[in-house]
């Protein structure tokens, strides 16, 4: 058995048995449908496992990967070389002054439904969008505010979170750390591990709130391809001041284009869709390929949105 294997049996007997799997198909665990195996899998379900796997991942030096609800990520075919810890820590906690603690794998969905009975609102904007808390964090998650002109962020409403940093200390940092920007975190440049999140809402009624939520999931209904029909991982890539990616995509003659089993949505073109049976291949192929047409048509380069995980 080669060192790597012994790490991994030995990091696989350092965690609870029930809940830990060898060559688990992480594209049971993705919202695309489309990944390999993980050499390691394993399932937490308080901060504190999510704590002690991380840490017992490098000290035994394996690579580690914290899954969500697998959205905005392309896992390849080849799986990931490592553990893959799937996040299911979800204690919520209401405090004083209209905050929120939650942990980081908390369904964003299921936060929304939680405050909006307690008359809690800020979080409602981001409904319809498949995020678990950490994955918020991570990505600054976003949408169009009421107005559809500017952009509501999640990090607008954090307050401070709970974080393993990278270098193995608990600390509660500002949200000022994270150094958000559209897309962006800290957390895309360093390996810290978001374990808990305090956000910052406000007041409003029950009504005011349910028609924010019901707004934006019509909105996202009739604009983007539905996902229980069509898996995707959200918009590929990243909005370009004064222009949609999805636009230039579409100027370029790639809306309903098809490699394998993967396909520019017809509906809209910065998503591309699974349609059954696609391939990790598949779908970066047609990534690159919209990458190429429009920079050769338009001299625009198309920065990713979604994250490249594992091995292709």
């Amino acid at each position: 058995m080669g060192t790597y294997s012994k790490a991994l049996s030995n990091l696989a007997k350092q965690l609870p048995s029930e809940r830990v799997k060898f060559g688990e198909p992480l594209s049971a665990h993705t919202t695309y449908r489309i990944g390999g195996p993980a050499d390691l899998f394993f399932e937490a379900e308080t901060a504190d496992e999510l704590l002690q796997a991380v840490n017992l991942a490098r000290q035994n030096g394996v690579p580690v990967f914290v899954l969500g609800l697998g959205a905005n990520i392309l896992v390849g075919d080849l799986g990931f070389r490592g553990l893959v810890i799937k996040n299911r820590c979800s204690r919520v906690s209401f405090g004083p002054r209209w905050q929120v603690t939650a942990d980081s794998g908390v369904v964003i969905a299921d936060l929304i439904e939680m405050c909006k009975v307690r008359g809690l609102s800020g979080l409602e904007h981001f409904a319809g969008i498949p995020s678990t808390v950490g994955g918020a964090l991570w990505q600054n998650l976003h949408f169009l505010a009421p107005d559809r002109v500017g952009t509501v962020y999640i990090g607008k409403i954090l307050k401070s979170a709970l974080i393993l940093t990278e270098q193995g200390e608990i600390t509660v940092v500002p949200k000022e750390f994270f150094e958000f920007d559209y897309d962006e975190s800290i957390l895309h440049r360093r390996k810290d591990v978001v374990l808990s999140a305090v956000f910052q809402l406000h007041a409003a009624s029950q009504e005011a709130i349910q028609r924010i939520i019901d707004h934006n999931l019509r909105w996202r209904s009739e604009k983007h391809p539905d996902l229980r029909q069509f898996p995707s991982a959200g918009s590929v890539f990243r909005k370009i001041e004064g222009m949609g990616a999805g636009r230039l995509i579409d100027q370029c003659g790639l809306k309903g284009f098809t490699i394998g089993r993967a396909q520019v949505s017809p509906k809209h073109a910065n998503f591309v869709v699974n349609l059954g049976g696609a391939k990790a291949s598949d779908v970066l192929e047609l990534i690159r390929l919209c990458q190429e047409r429009v920079r050769e048509r338009f001299g625009v380069d198309l920065p990713l949105e979604i994250s490249l995980v594992g091995e292709f």
